[in-house]
């Protein structure tokens, strides 16, 4: 009898060696080209808004079949920060009372303010300028991007290691900087 459970044992991890655990490691080699290729992408993609110092949907549209390459769903979050300088008065109503200063701030808009500018509710034509979302020189944009599921590597790699890694995301990105040019 203890032969025979023995073999059983035996069997069970031949399979495993041989099936599962070559199956998961290629799912994580695939979630490593899918982090590889949303890395550039987000690289390529801010790189290029801050150069330009605008985005149009064109861009956009670009970006967005990039990263369905790493085929995973993402989720992208964009942040504008536009500075302003704003005089320094000890009394606001006298000009006379101007300190010769400036308070620097950042007035924030977001993806959904973006995106309000990239695609309208009307049927203006993609290369139209009014379509652009156009920032400052000195103004900071950031791309955020997360995939909000667990991926097939995650989800294997939990069934081999028995562990449970719960619903935090396998993918998340930041990455930013200052707009460097107003080219439109």
């Amino acid at each position: 009898m203890s032969n025979a459970v023995s073999k059983i044992v035996a069997v069970l991890l031949a399979v495993a060696l041989l099936f599962i655990y070559p199956a998961a490691e290629a799912y994580r080699k695939q979630d490593d080209v899918s982090r590889i290729i949303v890395n550039n992408a987000v690289t390529q993609f801010v790189d290029a808004v801050r150069n330009k110092g605008y985005l149009s949907p064109v861009m956009y549209q670009d970006f967005v079949n990039e990263m369905a390459a790493s085929g995973n769903e993402m989720e992208i979050q964009m942040e504008h920060l536009h500075k302003q300088y704003t005089p320094v008065y000890t009394d606001a109503s006298d000009p006379n009372t101007f300190q010769h200063e400036f308070d620097v701030s950042y007035a924030g808009y977001y993806t959904a303010d973006i995106m309000s500018v990239l695609f309208p509710d009307n049927e203006t034509p993609k290369d139209r300028d009014i379509r652009k979302y156009k920032m400052n020189a000195g103004d900071f944009f950031k791309v955020t991007i997360r995939n909000p599921n667990r991926t097939p590597g995650t989800i294997m790699m939990d069934f081999v290691t028995g562990s449970d890694s719960g619903v935090a995301p396998a993918m998340a990105y930041r990455y930013g900087g200052m707009v460097l040019n107003e080219d439109y």
